[in-house]
């Protein structure tokens, strides 16, 4: 699961985000990702100024990590470049080769390189079980020099296994999944079109040979979400019906692929609502909520798999 999105500096270190992730542990929850956002003024822009607001300071950053690891979670820190103007990171993007007085690619990865390599280091430190090196930079993917690059240097920084999560439709169009240790994506995928989509990923894990999981996977509380589990700002009501429609799908269709070697659920908040609020809520998190124990119910099934 997913925790503490998007890192908004002062929450993380809060009762109530301490809360938060107790009551994520309690629910089979054996993974996390600790993600948070450092902000990029514009698409074009070429520095992140990661050590600034809005974005978790190093502390928060330690201070949680250590809480998931005291609650027996292993854990993936998850660095991730947003845009302030609201553009998604996917559209960060500029000529596909340099131009002299125009904003390039080589710019910007210098920047980037500062901030994951800031991160590695942490996780090193810390002893995180796993590192993310970028989400959904669908622009940035066909850069492969960058990001060989930039994973050399991680590698002397960081000794544990580096995923990169792609996005969805993505996983077999990134050319340099041989120099990460593990392929992951973001799963939002429509319910009817699990299966088509798991044959395509498939192909992709066997060529490289490398472990696959889902980075992100889920789906909103919310009537017509099934269909379009990634679109956030879809309008319904809140149901948790549609959610338990759509965990079971996704499910049933991923624990049935040996391959697949698990979800990273999005996403719980460091500020949890109020239990009485879940039927309220139509966000991604299942706290209160009836797809939690579809939830609950399938961990423990694929983990007593996975061990006997």
């Amino acid at each position: 699961m997913t925790w503490g999105w998007t890192g908004i500096r002062g929450t993380w270190t809060t009762p109530a985000a301490e809360e938060s992730m107790r009551r994520m542990a309690e629910h089979a929850v054996t993974w996390t990702a600790i993600a948070y956002a450092a902000e990029q003024a514009t698409p074009f822009s070429t520095e992140i100024p990661f050590e600034a607001e809005p974005t978790v300071t190093d502390d928060e950053i330690v201070a949680s990590i250590r809480r998931a690891h005291g609650l027996g979670m292993k854990v993936c820190l998850k660095p991730v470049v947003n845009v302030a103007d609201g553009t998604w990171r996917a559209n960060i993007g500029f000529f596909d080769w340099d131009v002299p007085g125009e904003p390039s690619w080589t710019q910007w990865f210098a920047s980037y390189r500062d901030f994951i390599l800031h991160a590695a280091r942490i996780a090193e430190a810390e002893g995180c079980e796993m590192l993310c090196i970028g989400c959904e930079m669908v622009r940035a993917d066909g850069q492969e020099a960058h990001w060989r690059a930039l994973i050399a240097e991680v590698r002397a920084v960081y000794t544990g296994p580096i995923t990169y999560n792609c996005d969805k439709y993505q996983e077999d169009r990134v050319t340099w999944w041989d120099a990460v240790d593990v392929i992951s994506s973001s799963g939002y995928y429509p319910i009817d079109s699990w299966q088509e989509q798991l044959d395509r990923i498939e192909r992709v894990a066997l060529q490289h040979g490398k472990p696959f999981f889902f980075m992100e996977a889920g789906c909103p509380s919310r009537e017509g979400s099934a269909e379009l589990p990634n679109d956030w700002n879809l309008v319904g009501s809140p149901s948790g019906a549609e959610q338990v429609r759509y965990f079971g799908a996704m499910f049933a269709a991923c624990r049935a692929r040996p391959w697949v070697r698990g979800l990273m659920l999005w996403d719980w908040p460091a500020d949890l609502y109020a239990p009485e609020q879940a039927s309220l809520n139509d966000d991604y998190c299942p706290y209160g909520k009836p797809a939690a124990d579809v939830m609950m119910r399938e961990y423990r099934a694929w983990a007593a798999e996975a061990s006997a």
